[in-house]
């Protein structure tokens, strides 16, 4: 699947040190065109679709597009104060919520009674709270001013997803407010009403919308642009008049690896450098993105060679552009190739922009591999049959740094990986063809190997983000069951890992 246009409800992308706002400006222009998008500190969040009209995820960043709501979820506790409306909110849900905050308030739960204090302009006593005592701090626990904004967010938001232009036109027509804040309440990539629809590619509803006075058109076509809308990206840039692109107008399909949203981009005049020479192509975003997605990723680093941006001739890179042709190349001139090892920074060119081993987003650490193991971790299979059909070593050993850390095999690197996370997040098929492959080519299903581990930053606070995790002495099987975010971990993977004889 590609990653440019994730219909689960992710609610962000990874990405290296940036956050890119992922849309043509900042924020929406408030009386007109605004600045471009700019980098910001941190793991990026866009906000992105969920998988069906009841499918809520909430999974790693504070941005969260909300899971289904299990009953214990439901309870408000005092780590929950400031909650953010998932991507397509549930009414029904958050009457239930409602219920259960004054269920638990007038039995006595004391972390639903501070919830309630902290939330509530006039908190009461405990026995005096009503429903809409309940309603009121349940929605302003969601940043909503009152109960019936909140009401308001979810039927405006509904109605953007059934493509339902007379439900949208009364909502703003009565409620003219809604027009220019944005759709979810609190400060969100989805923005305004108007690129909320841009999103979702709802052409008339953003029409409709342009025509009552809308003005968040840049932040709107950028959301197109990265959710690869491309007809609604060119209505409004037709209805803006045609504006000259922002410097950095590829990063946000950068960060989702929209192919065509850049080649988009490009036909509006976007550039790769400016005209001092400094770098706008964001090649560290399409490196170091969460995304899984080869193709796109080698078409769009190719896009900006044809746009004139020099890449690096190194075997690496080779692999990052899916160019076997210059891989043959570099292995004819280097022999030992399929034995060597690459630092961190041969994978990610600091030269280009990347980050430390933190904010470039991986599963099995890759600093220190092979061509195989980066195989493993950006799901290039086809590139991996080459390497193993050349006779590279399905046992070739990663390099071991100083604290003892590494040399461990590819095979590690399926059980724990990127691509994993993306299978078990949108609950795709569980399959492990990377795993039968190495396996197929006399991978050790024993192999032994030290690991350490800390993740991003924005995966809080689902996963522990501040202890870099330790993991000694481990073979692929206990690497994946030992590992403690296991949505980046393989079932299906450990399994074939079993069957070969592997254990812990």
């Amino acid at each position: 699947m590609t990653e440019s246009l994730r219909r689960d409800g992710t609610d962000f992308i990874i990405l290296s040190q940036r956050r890119v706002d992922l849309s043509l400006t900042q924020r929406y222009a408030r009386g007109g065109v605004q600045a471009a998008t700019r980098p910001r500190a941190g793991l990026s969040p866009p906000d992105r679709l969920p998988k069906t009209a009841g499918s809520d995820a909430n999974l790693l960043s504070p941005e969260q597009s909300g899971q289904r709501a299990r009953p214990k979820e439901a309870r408000m506790s005092a780590r929950s104060t400031a909650r953010n409306l998932p991507v397509r909110p549930n009414l029904d849900q958050l009457r239930r919520q409602a219920r259960d905050l004054l269920r638990a308030i007038r039995r006595g739960d004391p972390s639903a009674i501070e919830e309630f204090n902290r939330s509530h302009p006039n908190p009461m006593a405990p026995p005096e709270a009503k429903l809409a005592d309940a309603q009121l701090a349940l929605a302003r626990s969601y940043q909503a001013p009152s109960w019936l904004r909140l009401v308001k967010a979810c039927r405006l938001i509904d109605a953007i997803w059934r493509d339902d232009i007379q439900t949208v036109r009364h909502l703003i027509v009565k409620n003219p407010h809604l027009l220019h804040e944005d759709a979810l309440i609190r400060h969100s990539n989805w923005g305004p009403p108007m690129s909320y629809a841009a999103n979702l590619g709802r052409n008339q509803i953003v029409k409709m919308l342009h025509d009552l006075g809308a003005k968040d058109h840049m932040h709107a076509g950028g959301r197109a642009v990265l959710q690869s809308k491309i007809d609604t990206a060119r209505m409004l840039w037709e209805l803006m008049g045609t504006p000259r692109v922002p410097q950095d107008a590829l990063g946000g399909p950068a960060y989702t690896l929209s192919a065509s949203g850049t080649a988009l981009m490009f036909e509006f005049g976007a550039r790769v450098r400016d005209e001092n020479g400094r770098r706008l192509a964001p090649v560290d975003v399409v490196l170091e993105t969460d995304s899984r997605n080869p193709s796109a990723k080698h078409e769009i680093l190719e896009m900006y060679v044809q746009h004139g941006f020099e890449l690096p001739d190194t075997p690496t890179m080779a692999l990052h552009r899916g160019r076997l042709d210059l891989l043959e190349e570099h292995l004819r001139h280097d022999p030992q190739l399929l034995q060597r090892t690459f630092t961190h920074e041969e994978i990610y060119p600091p030269e280009l922009g990347c980050h430390d081993e933190v904010q470039a987003t991986q599963g099995t650490p890759l600093a220190g591999t092979t061509l195989l193991h980066m195989c493993a971790d950006y799901d290039e299979i086809e590139i991996a049959r080459w390497l193993l059909e050349r006779g590279m070593d399905a046992n070739a050993l990663a390099a071991v740094d100083r604290e003892g850390f590494g040399g461990h095999t590819a095979l590690f690197a399926t059980v724990v990986s990127q691509p994993n996370f993306w299978m078990n997040h949108q609950r795709r098929a569980q399959v492990a063809p990377f795993t039968q492959l190495l396996l197929d080519h006399g991978a050790n299903p024993n192999a032994r190997a030290s690991l350490c581990k800390k993740l991003h930053p924005r995966y809080a606070p689902k996963y522990d983000v501040e202890t870099r995790h330790e993991y000694r002495d481990v073979t692929p099987l206990s690497w994946g069951k030992r590992f403690h975010a296991k949505v980046f971990v393989s079932e299906p993977a450990m399994q074939l890992i079993a069957l070969h004889g592997g254990h812990e």
